[in-house]
């Protein structure tokens, strides 16, 4: 007597994929009954006003701004190279000697610069005054030289 050629696995993937052609059919029975039907293109149209935002009005022809292709920036803009002076002042804001970098904060524009262990030339400490030169680093200024102030 010779075996079925229809196994278990077979069986159970034939019931699976007729369950699904089933679900399949009352669904798109499902859409078609609630279908909202007589939408006019109106109903379904999408603007965008003068500030950019999506409306259902159309916007009103007078208050179109004129755009040149010219102005449009796709990106990021590049940044512009800071004059810099050659020697600064300033005071160590923070400076962790494990990880091997700090802050200086200018006395002159008191701004927060970024120092690094490599660009140190002599030991430095939270709250002494150095002088430094600035170089324009990847995220921005850092301070190089760095030595105590006499």
């Amino acid at each position: 007597m010779g075996r079925s050629t229809e196994t278990f696995n077979k069986k159970e993937r034939e019931k699976k994929k007729l369950r699904k052609q089933q679900d399949k059919r009352e669904k798109a029975e499902e859409r078609k009954a609630n279908a909202v039907k007589g939408q006019g293109l109106d109903d379904m149209m999408a603007y965008v006003d003068e500030n950019g935002n999506i409306t259902s009005t159309p916007q009103i022809p007078g208050k179109r701004k004129a755009v040149l292709a010219e102005n449009i920036q796709i990106g990021v803009a590049r940044q512009e190279d800071i004059p810099v002076e050659v020697v600064r002042t300033g005071k160590v804001a923070f400076f962790n000697d494990s990880k091997g970098y700090g802050f200086i904060k200018d006395l002159q524009t008191q701004e927060s610069i970024f120092v690094h262990i490599n660009g140190i030339l002599e030991q430095i400490k939270e709250n002494d005054k150095v002088t430094f030169e600035v170089e324009q680093g990847q995220k921005g200024l850092n301070a190089i030289k760095v030595k105590k102030a006499v």
